[in-house]
């Protein structure tokens, strides 16, 4: 019985597009034994430049679509606090997903935070770029953020989503040092800087910055996918809000920073 996958993204970005190609490309080699159920975006057709490349990319692939705008709902939602809005918008979501089959739903570029009461029907993953314990927030936070606190480390994962953000159990991640060449560079090029100045002089051109996000970036196909074949060749699994191997042996989450530092070579 193949495995199926629900996607959601809201798609504003190449990153996104090309997550979702690297993925349906496994599904068509037979690398990857598993489907794309759907996907569900947060943004409909004209919202966006970056949104419009991705929706046509799902179509092309002839992946089933549902789109649902989040701008466009209640435009009184001013009036309902956040948790008021999240769930009325989150119980259309699920309405309109009504019918769909899902093994498990992978959040990837999906830029709405989920209530608890869609994260209680579905088992739900998402891709954040930080390692367990590091930031949260969107990757341009993260990685303030870790030049902020002028972080050794930093990485990827995988990890269970809850309403609290960022915060769920880790399912499969990795890691990667922000020490040695030409990160030490890059570090004295800042030397004495605050994050504030730093973001008025330069901004994202920020040359490390950028490295941070490009090593970060390079990681995020190989964890993903090899996290998708870990749930459907059964080596985990989502029992309740918990993270359990085939045995149903609750996990701290997946290591496989060797793994992938080697199909990085």
């Amino acid at each position: 019985m193949t495995y199926k996958v629900g996607w959601f993204s809201t798609g504003r970005g190449k990153g996104s597009r090309d997550l979702l190609t690297a993925v349906y490309k496994k599904i068509q080699q037979g690398t990857l034994q598993t489907e794309i159920s759907f996907v569900f975006s947060n943004r409909e057709p004209e919202e966006a430049p970056g949104s419009d490349q991705f929706l046509k990319l799902v179509r092309d692939y002839g992946i089933p679509l549902v789109n649902f705008s989040s701008r466009k709902f209640l435009p009184e939602k001013k009036r309902l606090s956040r948790e008021e809005w999240r769930l009325l918008y989150d119980r259309e979501v699920m309405r309109l997903l009504k019918g769909f089959e899902q093994d498990i739903c992978i959040l990837a570029g999906y830029m709405l935070v989920v209530g608890s009461e869609m994260c209680r029907k579905y088992d739900m993953i998402n891709l954040h770029p930080a390692a367990p314990g590091g930031p949260a927030g969107t990757w341009q936070e993260v990685i303030w953020q870790l030049i902020e606190t002028e972080a050794e480390s930093t990485g990827v994962m995988m990890h269970l989503v809850t309403p609290e953000l960022d915060k769920g159990p880790t399912v499969a991640y990795c890691t990667f040092s922000l020490r040695g060449e030409p990160f030490d560079t890059h570090w004295k090029e800042i030397k004495g800087m605050s994050v504030e100045d730093i973001k008025s002089q330069q901004g994202e051109d920020n040359a490390l910055f950028k490295l941070i996000r490009q090593r970060g970036v390079i990681r995020e196909h190989p964890l993903v996918l090899s996290t998708i074949d870990a749930f459907s060749q059964g080596s985990v699994r989502i029992q309740g809000e918990r993270v359990v191997d085939k045995d149903g042996r609750p996990i701290a989450g997946y290591d496989l920073t060797e793994e992938i530092d080697r199909l990085l070579k």
